[in-house]
């Protein structure tokens, strides 16, 4: 069986790198691009090596950002640009090979095992890439390369920026290993604090810990992370077409106030499932789950999230589904500062569905008929134009459009059946 050639791209800086090709008047600067301080979306999304140079780190506060870099330029995100971008790097990707794995916008593997007869190996392939995207598009990339989805994004990010790092397996060990176990995909903060607890610190003591244990402690992932760690990942690079990119279909808001009530909640909820349930009928989709993730106003967060009985593209079944995971799982013990709802395990409009002797078909169908209707109105009149009544019980909540939040996550394992 032929060794896989497996390459991750990274566009560096991807945003900012984007507005400073278009803006030249602030290329030799500090740039970032960051959320709407006045709406609360007040932190940095990206940032330039200048900016960066100076302290700036992603994730922080607007206000941070500025106490750091004082003459810093701050921009607010230009989705429609980065997405057009992105677009056009992917179609660089397509003269080397059909595999191509977009992982967000800004972040793609290619698997070019059959293509390394025409062009060469994954490492010359690679340094062709990364000096073609420089000189065609303008902004430049860090690859990995790699025989497995794992170890190239790892590759990607060990050389940053513009730059291109092989990681083989007579080599993983020194440049792999030493990494922090949190820059492995999946070791999120929850889980590096339990594997820290145990002394599990690095890639390397992941990769030497006793699967039995890891299981013990973190399920099945334990397995699979120590596999991680050891370079041992079959995963496939998916041929996706234009809409098999969409694995879920989410959207998210920071508040324009603190969220203080099951009331407050239910208004933002509203005009989220809404959104979400307009874009799985746009893009054909039923879900057959729903999942939400809370924030409160100290920054902690959590994701829960439940399967439905039937696949589904009405706004009000994702709402209902929603709304009782909150009321599950929340206390009010604090304020909420932004909250978000997603449709998960996708299916296509012609899935079999089991139909109930305890439901009202015909209901189920109006349901969908009025969305359909609503979906219209305000394609022709804009956003605003029709909502529902408990939009009026609060204007700041109720004036959310929830169109100019809305997000495709990508994930890495494919959705179960």
């Amino acid at each position: 069986m032929k060794v896989r050639t497996i390459l991750h791209v990274d566009a560096n800086s991807f945003y900012a790198s984007v507005e400073c090709l278009h803006r030249p008047e602030i290329r030799d600067k500090a740039v970032a691009v960051g959320g709407d301080a006045s709406l609360r979306h007040g932190i940095i999304l990206a940032k330039n090596q200048k900016a960066k140079a100076m302290g700036v780190k992603t994730g922080e506060a607007l206000w941070q950002a500025r106490q750091k870099c004082p003459d810093l330029v701050i921009l607010t995100p230009n989705y429609p640009l980065y997405l057009r971008f992105s677009r056009i790097l992917r179609e660089i990707f397509y003269e080397y090979s059909d595999l191509v794995e977009p992982f967000g916008l800004d972040e793609a593997w290619i698997d070019v095992t059959g293509s390394t007869g025409l062009f060469g190996g994954g490492g010359i392939i690679a340094e062709e890439l990364r000096k073609r995207i420089k000189k065609e598009v303008g902004i430049t990339v860090s690859i990995g390369v790699a025989n497995n989805k794992i170890f190239s994004k790892l590759g990607s990010d060990i050389k940053k920026p513009d730059a291109v790092t092989e990681i083989t397996p007579s080599n993983y060990r020194q440049l792999v290993w030493p990494l922090p176990a949190s820059d492995l995909l999946y070791v999120g903060p929850a889980t590096g604090r339990k594997l820290h607890c145990y002394g599990i610190n690095t890639i390397g003591d992941l990769a030497k810990a006793d699967p039995a244990f890891l299981h013990r402690l973190l399920g099945k992932m334990g397995y699979v992370l120590h596999g991680f760690a050891n370079g041992l990942d079959n995963s496939p690079v998916e041929r996706l077409g234009e809409e098999a990119v969409i694995k879920s279909i989410g959207n998210g808001t920071t508040t324009p106030r603190d969220l203080v009530c099951d009331e407050d909640v239910r208004i933002v909820y509203w005009s989220l499932c809404e959104s979400v349930a307009s874009r799985l009928r746009q893009h054909g989709f039923l879900c057959r789950g729903v999942q939400i993730c809370v924030r409160d106003n100290r920054l902690v967060s959590f994701e829960r999230q439940t399967r439905l009985d039937r696949p589904t593209c009405v706004s009000c079944d994702i709402f209902d589904a929603a709304m009782v995971l909150f009321r599950k799982s929340y206390d009010w013990a604090n304020p909420i500062r932004s909250i978000g709802v997603r449709a998960i395990n996708l299916v296509g409009p012609h899935t079999a569905i089991q139909t109930s002797l305890f439901e009202d078909e015909e209901r189920l169908s109006k349901r969908e008929k009025l969305d359909i209707a609503v979906d219209d109105i305000r394609r022709r009149f804009g956003h605003f134009s029709i909502h529902r009544a408990v939009m009026l019980r609060d204007h700041a909540l109720g004036g959310i459009n929830p169109t100019e939040h809305t997000i495709h996550p990508v994930g890495y394992f494919k959705p179960s059946g």
